[in-house]
């Protein structure tokens, strides 16, 4: 990891940048891929998860059987976690919902807003180095609570052919009835596209590697609506002299260990910290099995030094992070300042990892600066908000000067006279006046 000690304000914005990848050929890559899937469908997704995957598919939905399967692989221990973690996801998502409330905006006009799940999504699950069944509970939890009335899943298989019994089985435990063995930038197209065995759907949802995220992004360009730009995982750590570094150099890594092209920052304003989190950070690295990709995304990452709490805030508010934890004295009330980031865990006792997993918050999070304007997955990214008014005649009348004075100065005559005939109307009618 870099050290950068009292970077000037003017050197923030080439300090805080992310990996850079060559973004013009990545779409022409990945627009190729997709052109081929929305012309071929199945054939395309059996052609590209041979050449990506090495596996040659026999079948693209996976069948019951293979559900059953999972049952029996999958331990207890992992199913009572995966339980554990859906009942918290559950209670955290379920309080979102919002009741339908009648609002009368001046007498005889009524106004209100029913939010209404969206009919068909369509969830990624990445598979690559880690199976991560873990979002399925994210995504699809909400989902249901949401009322989408269609769910369906793709996942990579593995380069067995087959897909990890535990992202199965959490499918199944949440109520996802179709799910198909197909990754990377081909999964998105078909979910955009429909093909012969893979439905269409209306919005696509799920983090996935610079491939995933610019097919997300190409096909939203064409229509279909995305959860946000998610790309690789990041984070950011507040610490100060309070912090317990082996703690700080364990959330780093934990980051760290998601793939290379992943980035983690420090930002403290003591040299000591400094210190004591590089040396965790080198004697934990060599520990981790996945130490050669978490190696490379510390080729990323950075140490930084500020003055004061002032400083370290804007730094991190002009970062944005994914997830932000503050290891530092009055954590709470210095976390009232962030602005910009993903998911805030507060106090030495409060890894990322819980985020990740079980506490109930969703870890679907706007990664790459972009927590600036995106908020993480909730149940409001599963719904449509459809707004509702009925008028009674008195209340039209009441309304329709402001309306008529409105439309007139715009010169939209026909808006006018929607109102000025159903006025005309109430007053030669003696009944509705």
């Amino acid at each position: 990891m870099q050290i950068i000690r009292y970077p000037e304000k003017n050197t923030w914005n080439t300090l805080l940048q992310r990996p850079v990848f060559d973004n013009s050929r990545l779409e022409a890559t990945v627009s190729a891929v997709l052109a081929d899937v929305k012309k071929y469908g199945d054939e395309a997704l059996r052609r590209y998860t041979l050449q990506f995957d090495k596996v040659p598919l026999t079948g693209i939905a996976v069948p019951a059987e293979a559900f059953e399967t999972a049952d029996k692989l999958l331990g207890d221990d992992l199913k009572n976690a995966i339980r554990t973690a859906a009942a918290n996801i559950e209670a955290f998502h379920r309080a979102q919902i919002e009741d339908v409330t009648v609002i009368e905006t001046m007498p005889g006009v009524q106004c209100w807003r029913k939010p209404v799940g969206i009919e068909k999504v369509g969830l990624y699950i990445p598979g690559g180095t880690a199976p991560l069944f873990s979002t399925i509970l994210m995504l699809a939890i909400p989902a249901r609570l949401a009322g989408c009335s269609e769910i369906v899943l793709c996942t990579p298989p593995g380069k067995d052919g087959v897909i990890h019994p535990a992202v199965l089985w959490a499918a199944r435990f949440t109520g996802i009835k179709q799910v198909f063995s197909v990754g990377g930038v081909q999964a998105i197209g078909a979910m955009a596209y429909g093909t012969e065995t893979v439905p269409k759907v209306y919005k696509i949802f799920g983090p996935g590697n610079q491939y995933v995220t610019c097919a997300k992004q190409l096909v939203n360009a064409a229509g279909t609506a995305i959860d946000m730009p998610a790309g690789p995982s990041e984070v950011a750590v507040f610490a100060d002299d309070t912090c317990v570094p082996a703690f700080v150099a364990a959330d780093l890594l934990s980051q760290a260990e998601h793939g290379a092209d992943s980035q983690v920052l420090l930002v403290t304003t003591s040299e000591a910290v400094i210190t004591a989190v590089e040396a965790e950070v080198k004697s934990q690295l060599e520990k981790l099995p996945r130490r050669d990709l978490a190696a490379k995304a510390l080729e990323n990452s950075k140490l930084v030094l500020v003055r004061d709490r002032d400083e370290a805030m804007d730094m991190l508010n002009d970062y944005a992070p994914e997830h932000l934890i503050m290891a530092c004295e009055n954590d709470e009330a210095f976390a009232t300042r962030v602005v910009n980031a993903g998911s805030v865990f507060l106090g030495n006792y409060s890894p990322e990892s819980a985020g990740d997993y079980a506490s109930g918050t969703n870890h679907t999070l706007p990664t790459n600066g972009y927590a600036t304007a995106y908020s993480g997955v909730s149940v409001d990214s599963f719904v449509k908000k459809i707004t509702f008014q009925r008028l009674t005649a008195a209340g039209l009348q009441t309304i329709a000067p402001a309306i008529e004075a409105m439309a007139e100065a715009e010169g939209l005559d026909a808006h006018k006279q929607a109102v000025s005939i159903r006025v005309r109307y109430i007053q030669n009618d003696s009944s509705l006046k």
